[in-house]
């Protein structure tokens, strides 16, 4: 007979700076209920991996953040995203990098988990398999990521770009567009079962062809059986350190989730310095905790009727 316990899920919407107006903070703060919501809600008659899958879903349909409808643009003026997940319930995990066609790359990286041999598939072929599928297309970048862009490039000619462009284009973004960043989920389910996934539209005005961390198994997402986590941040950073399974090799082997969390990024930010990274944690018990060395970074968990919103 299996373990029994309470379903918990647990969302993220990326670590950053994050200077919202209260707008904007409200329209986040529903955003992550929502999210929070569509992963419970499938935990009545799913397992972890459609409660993480749900929950990130809604992230990317929101226009809100820089995942799906909200992604941003590379320096050709495209939509490129990247997205994983892994469940402890097969120990498979399931990714695609940079796709255009799906307005949801979490479906098609759960497609790669459940129906192929695979771990990753990337670009054109990705997206064919996307469109044969039949899974719904992405209508391009929002009218508020083409005029940043737009600025951008503007800027650009104009003589403006600093010998650091790629760190002051981050800089650009967050005045231009707002917030946005790596969305993700991990959750429980009641078989004791876990899961995680991410999803991203990557850096602003990044080369054509980058990706990050977060389609990358051990790095940007990880699950096993005893704790799931999703990172986000400066995703070459995130790659190199390994930062969601050392995480969750961490908690298996510790019993501890937060205080896992918080020495694994004290770790990554004596490396890497501050304002890189965030992660969210979930244990086999429902325990979960978010960490970051930015300024913020929004998340939310729910479990047995008790819903949180922090990190803003």
């Amino acid at each position: 007979m299996g373990v029994l316990v309470a379903p918990a899920v647990a969302v993220h919407a990326g670590a950053g700076r994050w200077q919202l107006d209260p707008e904007t903070e409200e329209r986040l703060r529903k955003l992550i209920r929502d999210a929070l919501e569509a992963g419970m809600e499938a935990s009545r008659s799913g397992s972890a991996l459609d409660m993480v899958v749900e929950a990130v879903k809604v992230m990317e349909d929101s226009g809100l953040v820089n995942a799906g409808l909200g992604s941003t643009v590379d320096l050709s003026g495209s939509v490129s995203m990247d997205a994983g997940v892994m469940y402890s319930g097969t120990g498979r995990a399931g990714a695609v990098a940079y796709v255009r066609y799906p307005r949801n790359p979490v479906l098609l990286a759960r497609y790669v988990l459940e129906s192929t041999d695979h771990v990753l598939l990337v670009g054109e072929a990705a997206d064919r398999l996307a469109e044969r599928l039949g899974l719904s297309r992405h209508p391009g970048p929002a009218e508020r990521v083409r005029r940043a862009y737009e600025e951008a490039m503007r800027r650009a000619r104009a003589g403006e770009v600093p010998q650091r462009f790629y760190a002051r284009s981050l800089e650009l973004w967050l005045r231009l567009f707002g917030p946005g960043d790596t969305v993700g989920a991990v959750a429980v389910d009641s078989g004791g079962e876990l899961a995680a996934a991410t999803s991203t539209g990557g850096v602003f005005l990044k080369m054509p062809g980058r990706v990050g961390d977060s389609p990358i198994v051990g790095a940007g997402f990880y699950a096993s059986k005893c704790a799931a986590a999703s990172a986000t941040g400066i995703g070459e950073f995130i790659a190199i350190f390994g930062l969601s399974r050392r995480i969750v090799e961490a908690a298996c082997a510790s019993g501890d989730p937060v205080a896992s969390a918080r020495r694994l990024v004290e770790e990554f930010t004596r490396l890497f310095g501050s304002g890189t990274a965030g992660v969210l944690v979930i244990d086999g018990e429902g325990r979960a905790h978010g960490e970051y060395n930015t300024q913020a970074m929004p998340w939310g968990y729910s479990a047995g009727g008790v819903v949180r919103v922090l990190g803003i």
